[in-house]
């Protein structure tokens, strides 16, 4: 296969997909869809499932045939997991080389939104800070800047997440330890810990979550939006995976929300 721009020529997937890699690991790659004409934008799906191996890209495909459907560009990104050659800084890093792949491949990168799923919230809320983190740590210096951020019942507060062992251990999992032990990881890696955003941040979320506290939602609008920032919540009424399903009221405020995002 012949390296463009980094990354490796894409190979026919099912169903229309066509899979780009980032890097030589098995899960250093995407999977990009296209529509039919010109793509009204480019957007990036980051699946959840509290950053653990078991949980892969295939969560979010529906979600991409839908966007590639209604015209977008859609690459549903995959990346090492936490104790399964991801966690800290790895995770991180291919996050931001498989955002950056769009550079090569044949889409807008002049319009690109991240969409992400609870721990793919927190990526993709992570990603949009990338342009002020400091050189030399994970991810800086973008080649491919976000236009706009979903975050679908995202995990925005890292340090809390870690503390109050949500999900169990995965945040301790994510980054090999706890947000005392290691602060200036948890201030490069958390998202409320980088407010106010580069660009506009919507997160959705139910107050019936079982999964993800409303409240972390919450406490990002509000520090992001009192650093000067662009966020704002929309309250929904389904739970933590009508997220993802792409027949419901839940998905469809995604839906609703791109063009605006998109616009910049």
């Amino acid at each position: 296969m012949t390296r463009r721009g980094g990354g490796v020529a894409g190979r026919p997937a099912d169903n229309g997909r066509v899979v780009h890699r980032y890097g030589a690991d098995p899960s250093q790659f995407g999977e990009l869809s296209l529509p039919d004409g010109k793509p009204l934008g480019t957007v990036v799906v980051i699946h959840g499932g509290f950053w653990r191996a078991r949980y892969d890209l295939s969560l979010g495909r529906p979600l991409a045939a839908d966007l590639a459907g209604r015209g977008y560009a859609a690459w549903n990104l995959e990346y090492r997991r936490a104790l399964a050659g991801g966690g800290w800084p790895g995770t991180f890093e291919d996050v931001a080389a498989g955002i950056d792949l769009l550079a090569s491949l044949p889409v807008d990168t002049g319009r690109v939104v991240v969409v992400g799923h609870s721990a793919g919230g927190h990526l993709a809320a992570w990603a949009v800070g990338r342009g002020k983190l400091p050189a030399g740590a994970p991810g800086a210096n973008p080649k491919v800047a976000v236009t706009g951020v979903v975050s679908q019942a995202g995990v925005l507060a890292l340090a809390d997440c870690a503390r109050q062992r949500v999900g169990d251990t995965a945040a301790l999992d994510l980054m090999g330890g706890g947000p005392d032990e290691m602060p200036a990881e948890y201030r490069l890696a958390d998202p409320i810990a980088a407010v106010p955003p580069s660009a506009p941040v919507l997160c959705l979320h139910s107050r019936g979550d079982d999964n993800v506290p409303y409240s972390y939602s919450e406490r990002y609008v509000a520090a992001a939006t009192a650093a000067g920032g662009q966020a704002r919540l929309i309250e929904l009424r389904g739970d933590h995976f009508t997220l993802i399903d792409p027949a419901t009221p839940d998905w469809a405020a995604v839906i609703a929300a791109l063009p605006g995002l998109l616009a910049g």
